[in-house]
């Protein structure tokens, strides 16, 4: 067997955090069914000579409190093993893999092609813990599998001059982040039957998207991430009647911003290189476009953030390694449900058109990882014309489905605003709920 190198502190945070930490991207293609002997040798060929995905996690020897988990490196694994039809359709397979755990013994990852979606598409499903990747490397192991892509090349990228040079940071900046990322925020409603995960998918309208992107004033429109967070602003208060005049001095509603620390040089490199901002809500605002233009005041803060953590987390890394018993503390922090309340995610597959083994990609959903009760995530992923909505929730059996309803009308109420050219009016968008079953690894 091969060394064993520590976690990452980070990494070691998501086996911690007591969760299955489980997440996913599916890529949805039209044209005939895939051929799983076609698939296994592809991925063999183009993800065989990556060291992250031959890596096993191997627990603490002893108290786990005075030490960390490994990755140990057996040898080449078996694609056989890792790339698996499934029975079901891709919906119920993704409900299906929000609470389960990926099997220890082998690579934390699994590639399964489920039965043909209703639309006709084919499916393939990439699941990964995310101790070992992030939602950006499960991108560039799809991207990777294309048939216009290259095999990558073995080894970890090196960081260029400008990712060597030192970073500085206020005092002031320090300690307003400090106080940002930790404040305790304001919980969700209980459900009144339990929590319980469920999973909700949803095709958006692209005209009512492009026409929300539209509607800031200022004429530069609004990102993706943007419009996401401030549809959630006005989506959760419409589905939990979170006051938006409440008491003065009130804890705000936070959600947490997945934000990748990835240089230039460093964007094909696989594993988590990642932080997490989290920015209050603007509840007080009472229009969709108001809330739209809140969000983008706080966005615009984002790089500045995002310099301060790539100071602090060097740091925090160095004090982990020592005290391993920390990583559980903050790990457990950072689940509860007044520090990370919902997670919004955006982005936009950015290689149109992209084929495999001939097959047009349509379109890419992402799953994100269950969090603790009393918690929500929202995704959106754009792939040319195509935007689909995923949520995860630990909240109400039917919260998932609630959630997407209330962001897709928070859009339509903001298109319908902006200073776009008259069109007919849009149909309201398809949303699909399905309670989310742990279920064990096949």
């Amino acid at each position: 067997m091969g060394r064993k190198p520590r976690l990452s502190g980070l990494d070691e945070g998501f086996v911690r955090d007591g969760l299955p930490g489980t997440i996913g991207t599916v890529a949805l293609f039209t044209g005939d069914p895939f051929d799983l002997g076609e698939l296994r040798s592809r991925v063999s060929e183009r993800w065989g000579g990556l060291d992250r995905m031959h890596q096993v996690l191997v627990p603490p020897r002893g108290p786990a409190a005075l030490s960390g988990h490994r990755w140990a490196v057996p040898g080449p694994f078996d694609a056989a093993e890792h790339v698996r039809a499934s029975d079901l359709e891709p919906q119920p397979l993704m409900a299906a893999s929000v609470g389960r755990r990926l099997r220890s013994d082998r690579p934390p990852w699994q590639l399964l092609v489920p039965k043909a979606a209703p639309t006709g598409e084919h499916a393939l499903v990439l699941l990964a813990h995310h101790a070992l990747l992030d939602g950006s490397s499960m991108g560039t192991l799809l991207r990777l599998l294309m048939d216009d892509s290259r095999p990558a090349r073995t080894g970890a990228a090196v960081p260029g001059p400008a990712a060597r040079r030192r970073l500085s940071v206020r005092p002031a900046d320090l300690f307003r982040e400090f106080r940002d990322s930790n404040a305790p925020g304001m919980r969700l409603p209980s459900a009144p039957g339990g929590t319980r995960p469920s999973l909700a998918v949803t095709r958006l309208d692209p005209d009512v998207v492009r026409s929300a992107r539209r509607r800031p004033a200022d004429g530069r429109g609004a990102t993706l991430n943007e419009l996401l967070l401030g549809a959630l602003a006005g989506a959760l208060p419409a589905c939990y009647g979170t006051a938006s005049s409440g008491p003065r001095g009130s804890a705000p509603l936070y959600a947490t911003v997945p934000v990748d620390l990835r240089s230039r040089c460093e964007a094909q490199q696989l594993g988590n290189l990642i932080t997490a901002v989290r920015l209050p809500l603007p509840l007080g605002t009472d229009s969709p476009a108001g809330r739209l233009h809140a969000c983008q005041k706080l966005m615009a803060d984002l790089p500045e953030r995002r310099g301060t953590h790539q100071v602090v987390l060097p740091v925090l890394e160095r004090v982990v390694r020592r005290l391993p018993w920390l990583t559980t503390v903050l790990a457990t922090r950072m689940a509860r449900p007044e520090i990370t309340t919902a997670v919004c995610t955006a982005f936009k597959w950015r290689d149109n058109p992209s084929h495999l083994h001939g097959r047009r990609l349509s379109s890419v959903v992402s799953l994100p990882a269950l969090s603790s009760p009393g918690t929500t995530s929202v995704s959106l992923v754009q792939t040319a014309d195509a935007y689909v909505l995923t949520v995860v929730s630990h909240l109400g059996p039917d919260d998932s489905g609630r959630i997407a309803d209330a962001v897709a009308e928070e859009l339509a109420a903001v298109a319908t605003s902006a200073p776009a050219p008259a069109q007919a009016a849009p149909p309201s968008a398809q949303t699909a709920s399905t309670s989310a079953q742990a279920a064990p690894a096949p």
